[in-house]
């Protein structure tokens, strides 16, 4: 009994993320004996097993209650301030490692706990080939592979939240779906610098209950990786692609069109677009620029998409459910972009951030053309800019201070509640904490 309860303790301290270095635990066993050869055994079975984690306490200050916005959920009617755990993560990596120290499968589980509820983040699993070291099979609940910013993890992030265009298109980033990566893993193959992704997704996101229809959305993206050009000088780089749609489940079809000079919302209530495909069609590129200095590093980022998005009436996210009997879905044309200039101060320790970044759901409506009478265009169709500015202080390994204030505009319209810049700066003071 007391050997059993020594092997389950030792194994819970292996296991936990605090138990410290593994070296130290190792040489804790005496494997002559053999109470230490099963703990040894148990070691190794967890030898690539890793729990990692963040919390991201913050509090905010809005320029006034209520307010709608892109920098956290939105506020509630009576309130301009806010403490808040924005995210509260736990992560879970397994990897198994074949003959020869090559990876065959790894296993992820990720999850957010906060005071809003609990929500499943990542569920996946992948498989490495290794005859020739350059494919990988992924399939389960994981992030769409679609741009860079989608990508880059909030904990790495120097911006508390992804731009307006990335929350909007694709938001909380992850989706149901396999995909298929071409990464040679080599450090002599040729090609070891490039990386890409082809997945096909149920489209809706993780937002849906489920998914609702047949189609499905095929995204892609091809990478240059970091690439040193000289001593002070990296580059890389991206090209992204998706093609999908939503069912087409009554005959009511809004598309934006000019007609005898206005800019209006017009219905085909064809019979015949009941079962056809709404279309939702992206196009995006995106670089990355990092320069070496005195003082640590100067890095530029850019990304712009453009395309066709189905939306709704009153929103240009995707849908996750199916419209009502008497609606349809809005196919609009839309662009977005943003724009990161990172440069360390002082030392690698304090950091500036700039980034701009917009948002135009609908590019056929500008301005005033919204509200104007006849026109039937809601707030959907409002093209949103934000000038970022925040300071970034790596307080240790495990422990940064975020200020961050949210410079937002609006496009002035001729809609009840949008004829001027809406009030909804946001300042975020954030303390990350990460094992």
């Amino acid at each position: 009994m007391n050997k059993l309860f020594y092997r389950a303790l030792v194994a819970l301290l292996i296991a936990l993320p605090l138990a410290g270095n593994a070296q130290f635990l190792m040489d804790m066993i005496d494997t002559t004996k053999e109470a230490g050869k099963g703990m040894l055994g148990i070691y190794k079975k967890f030898d690539h097993l890793r729990l990692s984690g963040y919390i991201q306490p913050q509090f905010q200050l809005a320029e006034s209650k209520g307010i709608k916005n892109f920098e956290g959920t939105d506020f509630a009617a009576n309130v301009n301030n806010r403490f808040m755990l924005r995210r509260s993560r736990v992560r879970i990596d397994y990897v198994h490692f074949g003959k020869e120290t090559k990876p065959g499968v790894q296993i992820v589980f990720q999850f957010d706990v906060n005071e809003r509820g609990f929500t499943i983040r990542d569920v996946w699993g992948r498989v490495f080939e290794n005859k020739y070291q350059m494919f990988a099979f992924t399939t389960g609940m994981f992030a769409r592979p679609i741009g860079y910013e989608v990508n880059v993890s909030s904990s790495d992030r120097e911006s508390p939240e992804r731009g307006r265009m990335s929350q909007t298109l694709m938001k909380s980033e992850r989706d149901l779906g396999a995909m298929l990566t071409f990464e040679p893993r080599k450090k002599d193959h040729k090609l070891r610098f490039l990386k890409m992704d082809l997945g096909l997704f149920n489209g809706q996101g993780i937002n849906a209950t489920g998914d609702f229809d047949n189609t499905k959305d095929l995204m892609g993206r091809i990478a240059l990786k970091p690439h040193p050009l000289g001593k002070k000088f990296i580059i890389s780089s991206g090209v992204s692609i998706l093609q999908g749609g939503l069912l087409q489940n009554t005959k009511y079809k809004y598309k934006t069109t000019e007609e005898a000079g206005v800019t209006k919302l017009m219905v085909d209530s064809s019979l015949t677009n009941i079962g056809a495909v709404s279309p939702r069609k992206y196009y995006g590129a995106d670089l990355q620029l990092k320069f070496r200095n005195r003082k640590g590093f100067t890095e530029l980022r850019g990304e712009y998409l453009t395309g066709t998005q189905t939306g709704t009436a009153t929103n240009s996210e995707t849908p996750v459910a199916l419209v009502a009997a008497n609606d349809g879905f809005h196919i609009r044309q839309f662009n977005g972009a943003y724009f990161y200039f990172l440069q360390h101060l002082f030392s690698e320790q304090h950091q500036l951030v700039v980034k701009y970044d917009w948002y135009d759901p609908n590019s056929k409506a500008k301005g005033m053309e919204i509200g104007a009478p006849g026109s039937n265009l809601s707030a959907a169709n409002i093209k949103y800019s934000t000038l970022n500015l925040g300071y970034v202080n790596y307080i240790t390994e495990n422990v940064k201070l975020l200020l961050y204030y949210a410079i937002v505009k609006n496009e002035k319209t001729q809609l009840a509640g949008y004829t001027k810049d809406l009030k909804d700066n946001v300042f975020t003071c954030r303390l990350q904490f990460r094992f």
